[in-house]
This record gives C-alpha cells, structure tokens and sequence, in this order.
C-alpha cells in the first residue's frame, strides 16, 4: 500500500487532497501541529481513515521521527502561514514556515530516504508584480508580499534539491482555488458568507477591499488532482495549474449577490482597511504544460464555483451548522 505524508492536512487543500488519495487506496498519515484545541472540522469526516501525527515544521526531529515511523513514499507539503494579510504582520513567523519549513521536510527526506516523492506547494503570489501576461513556469518572480517571498524560498529551495541531490520533489505553482472548504478570511469565503448573511438577514453590509483585483479562481477539489498527477510522472518538475481566466473581486461579488437575487451594489462597502500595502492587480495562468505532460485541466468553472459556495454557506447558516 502507497503511503501518503499531508502536512496541513486540516486546511482546505489538505481535506480534498486526503479524500482523493484515499479512494486511491493509499495510507494517509496526516502531520497536525500540537495544539490545546483541535481544528478538524475539514477532515472530521475522515479520522475513521486516516491517521493523524503531531509534527511541527519548526522542529527538524519531529520531522525526521515522522519520516523514520511511516516511511511514506509520497509526502505532500501543504502547510505554511498561507493568509497574505497575516504575512506582513508577522513576517518573521511566515519565512520560518513557509520558507525554512520546506527545508527542514527536504532534509528530513534526504537523511531518511531519497526515494520519497515530495510535492511542494507553490503559489501563483510569487509572481506578484507580474513581468508577463499570462505567467507560466518561466515567468520571472516578483512577490509583493512576505507570503510570496517566502514561497519563492519554499520554490527554489526545492528545485535545488532536485537538482543538488536528485531527489523526485515537484513544486505546483498554484493559482488560487477555492471552495466551501475555503477559509472565512480568504476574500472569495467573505464574499460568499457575507451574501449569506445578509440574504438571511444576519448582517446588513459586506466590507471589502480593491474590488478591481483580478485572480485566476478554480475549485481546490481540482488542483488535488494536479498535485497527486505530478507525483506518478516518471520526473519531478514545476507546473503552474490554473484555470487561464481572469476574473476581478467585483465579478466574484456580481456573480455571487446575484445568484441570491441581490445587487452587489447595494450591500459591499469599500474599507481601506482591507488594501494590501502592495497589491498584486493581474494574475492569469498559463497552464498549457500542465494539460499536455500531466494530462490535467480543471473541471470546475467560474460561475459554478462561486454559486457552489454561496449555496453551501446558505445551508450552512440556515441549519446552523459549522
């Protein structure tokens, strides 16, 4: 049986990801932070399935122990402080996890066993200040957060090791994806919240930031697949997985008041507060060797995706669940 390592297998990605490796018959072991309380409401309904171990990105022994006990042949680097705002209030916590952290995992690796397959999760941030429309895997990077330099760390870190030792590690330059799993302070949960609350008359505005920002969105329960594709390739490589559309804040907003007879305009309210210091305007993918070497393409649209969440945190308020 293939054994699969998940760091921040309660996040989002970590969820879908689990779920797919498991009805792929794998073993999934998934790496949990020590913490007073739990926060496994992603992946509650898989602690039947999968097997959850405290590790800490921090601590280069907890990783080691880790690696020694399960002796997976996958490991999937999922973890990171992955909120952009959050970096630049804690910049110093963000580098060591979502930089130096990745080193630890590759040395960890590289000490246990060299023939373990690691999958690091990139993001399309690192393109920031973008240099070329649309950017693919030879964009120049230009970050214009502490989340994205330290994922361009976590980036080339790992291609160094591919390179310097031969290890299979794989980066997947993600552009952003989302889903009813998402976060509730990731713009795209707040929209879709907010438009649930106010419909159900639990709030009677939605503030917001730079409506003109425009991001290329795809369903997170998609670009799983693309990380779990990159491992079965017979070479490690870096693969930027995106949808190729571009859409903006506003749009989101349009499509998601509408889809619950509201107009946007009357309820979202531009605060200065929620403006990056510096923002990111244009980011599109270019996923064309994505689609031709792994054979992946999303299958999620835009407009789906978005009534998707606004329909799921409906049901979720209406029945007052989580």
């Amino acid at each position: 049986m293939a054994v699969a390592l998940i760091t921040g297998i309660t996040g989002q990605d970590g969820s879908y990801l689990a779920e797919l490796l498991l009805s792929k018959d794998y073993k999934v072991v998934g790496v949990v932070r020590r913490s007073s309380t739990s926060a496994f409401e992603r992946i509650e309904h898989l602690l039947d399935d999968i097997t959850t171990v405290q590790g800490d990105l921090h601590d280069q022994g907890s990783l080691l122990g880790l690696l020694e006990e399960y002796r997976p042949t996958e490991v999937y680097n999922l973890a990171a402080q992955s909120f952009v705002p959050t970096s630049w209030n804690q910049p110093a916590l963000t580098g060591d996890v979502t930089a130096l952290g990745v080193t630890r995992m590759l040395e960890a690796i590289r000490f246990v066993d060299t023939k373990i397959k690691f999958y690091q999760a990139s993001s399309s941030e690192m393109f920031g200040r973008v240099q070329e429309v649309p950017q693919s895997e030879s964009t120049p990077f230009y970050p214009r957060s502490p989340y994205g330099v330290a994922k361009v760390y976590g980036h080339w870190i790992t291609v160094n090791y591919r390179e310097s030792f031969d290890l299979f590690a794989s980066s997947g330059i993600l552009f952003n994806h989302e889903s009813p799993r998402r976060g509730l302070e990731f713009v795209t949960r707040k929209i879709t919240d907010g438009v649930a609350r106010i419909k159900l008359g639990m709030q009677k505005e939605l503030r917001l930031g730079n409506l003109k920002a425009q991001r290329d969105w795809g369903f997170a329960g998609d670009y799983v697949e693309a990380m779990w594709l990159m491992l079965q390739q017979d070479q490690s490589d870096s693969f930027v997985i995106g949808t190729g559309e571009t859409h903006s804040v506003r749009e989101f907003c349009e499509i998601a008041f509408g889809h619950a007879d509201l107009d946007y305009k009357e309820y979202v309210v531009k605060d200065e507060r929620f403006y990056r210091p510096a923002e990111v305007d244009l980011l599109i993918s270019d996923p064309s060797k994505a689609y031709s070497v792994l054979g992946w393409e999303p299958v999620v649209g835009f407009k789906e995706l978005v009534t998707v969440m606004v329909d799921e945190d409906m049901e979720r308020l209406s029945t007052g669940t989580k």
